[in-house]
């Protein structure tokens, strides 16, 4: 307004001037109203831009902008220079919402980066463009973005969804055109399916493996139809039978798997069935070689016994046989990439070098001595051999399938070694119990002499306990080198279980289940109840010491009885279990499993995986060593969930079925004390010392007269000598003249003579033996009340046959 008032001011005295100049009022009012309309002109400017009506007229008018942009298939945003959104479309807003400004949209971090990034190009270059971003909701969009308005400060973002084909689209595909003799081409034929596997459409070259018409249809057919499979369950085309080529089906599902809409029928899901030859893939480049011959090949090399595979110039596996895959163990599984996949770390630089020099090099062979990743402990020697002609096919691996051998080989050692520790715990275990006979003999002769409360009475009771736990321990040496004395009986194993049941129960406590399930009609076995218990009851404690050892100490163990028939032993394919019937007897529990280097030796003496002083490792070849004298089989594995890790332990024993007629038990007879009257006379032999002077006082307590000798010789020389014995008392094995060749000597002048062994040995191995008829037998160590108990009732039974005789 200042500036106004001066220009007025200004024309005032520039129209004085020019009246006093020109002398004329007339020019100088025509002056002043020209200047006066030029002024109010700038008046009206000035008053026009700095009105409300000014505003409006230069603000973009944004609901028009909105309603141009709003497009079906298309979400739209416009933005600022400080990135913050002055209006979208409303698919924009459906998708992404009306806080979410690009390029801070909802997507990954890759994504948002890419988006920012764009933005920025944008800005300098004018636009820029994304052909694919995945949203946070596996959207995926193309984005797009460039400047415009007056000044060009605003950005218009356009974001199109990419639509993915439909399952129906998929299943329109035409195997009668190109794409399918493209496929024949490469060995692949070809065929749509619907889920009932009735052919829709089919390629010519399968129309004309199928039928042998190339331009026959095959719809409405059953697809397997024009299939067969060998024993091996490989698939060949049934109109070429056993000549034709081996084929791979893949079925490929013509759904989309991000499909929202799942076809409502079997008749809209259909799968594009896929018929590969073995060839493909191996033989297709091999200097012009057909595929049938590739197949050939194929074919032949499969069943040589001898393994084989092929890998090309670089090493890469090519095939392989079935003996190269059982030799390398990977039988199921497959070939790896690279031969050196198949051998331990040590020797992979050699077999590499080998196979690299004999592919790149002259048509050569040779051997090279590796250790397979299966079995590292057993070298074996890999053939090498140089190939020309066959194309990408440049080294030739033989190895031979010695998986059968080298199985029967580790069974064997492990049934010598197994031998070889038995023959080691039952000499063992003889000589101490020879040695235990003495000092319990000695022990009750001590306690003859002394009553409780006598300041030794306790001592010796200490001492001949603990003989008596030595002794227990040499029972078990002897149960596992089969060398116990048993008392077979034909028994059935549901009334052995229920029988140490409720002990197990007790051993078990609180934390661990106990589930016991019987099968019906199971066969009677021969065994002796007291030691099946005994390994019924070591199975438990192993089974609760490894869930104990595990967590918190809860778990389930687990005792079932299994009938077997020969025809399921048969198809079990073992060579240990030999096919007969059996009665089953499963013992596992949830304690982790065995470890696989615990496994083979589980069963040997004094093995064990316990902490010091808390096994003697005797539980398990005590149960191997019964299991095996009752003419069973036991065996150990693991239990394995879905990913094959184990979950437990699982023990299996078999027994063979008793056939034949079942023994009525007998009344055990009563134990009495001996009544022989005194007088009677013992011919005691015995070659250990504190063995016969422990004998010879029991039975001189006892009333007999006891004429002792060191060994067979001289007890053969006193009834030479005319000495008149009731009775012959021998050990069994002595230096020289053993027991049983004395008292064979003997019979044969005293025919009716009764004859005693003491042995540490097993009673049913030494009746074997020896086989002498009517002997009687006593197993060391013995007490003293024990041996004269036993020569009393021996004199009885012989007194009661003589007076039966006359």
């Amino acid at each position: 307004m200042q500036l106004l008032a001066g220009l007025a001011g200004a024309v005032l005295a520039s129209a004085a001037i020019l009246w006093v100049a020109t002398s004329s009022w007339l020019v100088a009012l025509a002056f002043v109203l020209a200047a006066s309309v030029l002024l109010g002109g700038f008046v009206v400017l000035d008053r026009m831009r700095d009105s409300p009506a000014a505003d409006s007229i230069a603000a973009p008018d944004w609901s028009v902008t909105v309603a141009a942009i709003e497009r079906s298939g298309e979400a739209i945003a416009i933005t600022d220079r400080a990135n913050r959104m002055v209006c979208a479309n409303s698919l924009y807003l459906e998708h992404f919402g009306v806080g979410a400004a690009p390029p801070a949209l909802p997507l990954p971090r890759a994504g948002l980066e890419a988006v920012t990034l764009l933005a920025r190009n944008a800005w300098r270059d004018g636009a820029d463009a994304l052909e694919m971003v995945e949203a946070e909701d596996e959207r995926q969009w193309q984005v797009s973005a460039s400047r415009a308005g007056r000044g060009e400060d605003h950005l218009i973002w356009r974001l199109r969804p990419i639509v993915r084909p439909s399952g129906e689209s998929l299943g329109a595909l035409d195997l009668t055109g190109p794409f399918g003799k493209m496929l024949s081409r490469a060995g692949i034929e070809t065929a749509i399916t619907t889920a009932d596997g009735v052919i829709r459409a089919v390629s010519a070259g399968f129309a004309e493996r199928a039928s042998g018409d190339d331009r026959a249809t095959l719809v409405g057919q059953d697809f397997v139809s024009f299939l067969r499979s060998d024993e091996r369950d490989r698939i060949f085309f049934a109109r070429e039978g056993r000549g034709g080529t081996p084929q791979t089906l893949v079925d490929v599902p013509l759904v989309d798997p991000e499909a929202r809409v799942t076809p409502a029928g079997p008749d809209e899901a259909t799968s594009l069935m896929l018929l590969i030859d073995s060839g493909v893939g191996i033989g297709s480049g091999w200097d012009g070689a057909s595929q049938a011959g590739v197949a050939q090949l194929d074919a032949l090399l499969a069943q040589l016994p001898l393994g084989l595979a092929m890998t090309d110039r670089d090493g890469r596996f090519l095939f392989a046989n079935e003996a190269f895959l059982r030799s390398v163990g990977r039988e199921g599984r497959g070939l790896p990439p690279f031969p050196t996949d198949l051998v331990v770390r040590e020797d992979k630089a050699a077999l590499s070098d080998a196979v690299r020099r004999h592919g790149r090099g002259p048509s050569t062979s040779g051997d090279v001595a590796v250790r397979l990743a299966n079995s590292p402990e057993e070298p074996v020697s890999l053939g090498l051999a140089g190939v020309r002609g066959l194309g990408e096919a440049a080294v030739l691996l033989s190895l031979a399938d010695t998986s059968q051998e080298n199985q029967l080989r580790r069974q064997v050692a492990q049934a010598t070694k197994m031998q070889a520790v038995g023959q080691l715990a039952g000499g063992v275990a003889h000589d101490f119990n020879n040695v235990l006979t003495a000092i319990i003999g000695t022990c009750d002769l001590m306690l003859l002499r002394h009553i409780p409360g006598d300041s030794d009475y306790d001592d010796i009771q200490q001492i001949r306990a603990n003989s008596n736990r030595a002794a227990s321990l040499t029972r078990q040496l002897l149960a596992f080198s089969r060398q116990q004395t048993l008392r077979p009986e034909i028994i059935q194993l549901p009334d052995v279980v229920s029988e140490v049941s409720p002990l197990i129960k007790r051993l078990l406590g609180e934390k661990i289940t106990y589930y016991v399930q019987h099968d019906r009609n199971l066969g009677p076995v021969r065994a002796d109840p007291q030691q099946l218990e005994q390994v019924i009851m070591n199975l438990a404690v192993n089974a609760r010491d490894a869930i104990q050892s595990r967590g918190n100490g809860t778990g389930r163990i687990s005792l079932f009885t299994r009938t077997l028939h020969a025809k399921q032993v048969i198809q079990l394919g073992s060579e240990v279990l030999p096919p007969a019937d059996y009665t089953v007897l499963i013992v596992q529990d949830t304690g982790g499993g065995i470890p696989p280097h615990v496994l083979p030796k589980l069963f040997e003496p004094f093995f064990t995986t316990k902490e010091q002083g808390k096994g003697t490792g005797l539980g398990l070849s005590t149960a191997y060593g019964i299991v095996k004298q009752s003419g069973g089989f036991i065996f150990a594995d693991n239990i394995t969930d879905k990913t094959g890790h184990p979950t437990g332990a699982r023990f299996t024993v078999y027994f063979p079925v008793h056939r034949g007629e079942v023994p009525k038990k007998r009344a055990p007879a009563p134990i009495v004390s001996s009544d022989w009257s005194a007088g009677g006379k013992v011919l005691l032999v015995e070659d250990e010392d504190m063995v016969r002077t422990v004998a010879e006082r029991a039975l001189s307590r006892a009333g007999y007269t006891v004429t002792a000798c060191a060994n067979g010789e001289e007890g053969l020389a006193a009834i030479t000598d005319g000495g008149a014995f009731d009775i012959v008392v021998s050990d069994v094995v002595m230096p020289g003249m053993d027991g049983p060749a004395m008292v064979r000597a003997i019979r044969a002048q005293i025919p009716s003579m009764p004859v005693l062994f003491m042995s540490g040995y097993a009673e049913e191995q030494l009746r074997r033996d020896i086989d002498i008829p009517d002997m009687h037998f006593i197993a060391k160590p013995f007490s003293v009340a024990a041996i004269g108990d036993k020569v009393g009732a021996v004199l009885r039974q012989a007194r009661s046959e003589q007076g039966a005789g006359t």
